[in-house]
């Protein structure tokens, strides 16, 4: 069974900092992408950034370049979303989703993507 866990979540002042993680089990985290997408209140569900498999390759939207850092560690199941510099547009609920096409390159588009954490809220305010 296919679970992905997201956690490190909270509420911090803008120009802080948060280091998200998504805990994944059911499948082998070395063969597989893994994104991670927010959804602020009204507003549609956007890539954020992303991590292949195949080459260790990233992705990252514009809006979160140079300050959101992804990585991955295959042996402990988990990615993680590093994320300084942090601004009020950033709050939202953050998920991560792995794609189930083995080696496949990551993009930051929500259709590529089979499996979705329950997502943690992120509020950047002070």
């Amino acid at each position: 069974q296919v679970q992905l866990v997201e956690s490190g979540g909270g509420l911090v002042q803008p120009g802080g900092s948060l280091r998200l993680s998504c805990a994944t089990s059911g499948f082998t985290l070395d063969y597989i992408a893994i994104g991670w997408f927010r959804q602020a209140p009204g507003k549609e569900r956007e890539g954020v950034s992303c991590t292949s498999s195949s080459d260790n390759s990233t992705y990252y939207a514009d809006s979160v370049k140079g300050r959101f850092t992804i990585s991955r560690d295959n042996a402990k199941n988990t990615v993680y979303l590093q994320m300084n510099s942090l601004k009020p547009e950033d709050t939202a609920v953050y998920y991560c989703a792995a794609d189930d096409q083995l080696f496949r390159l990551c993009r930051l588009n929500t259709g590529r993507y089979d499996y979705w954490g329950q997502g943690t809220q992120v509020t950047v305010s002070s």
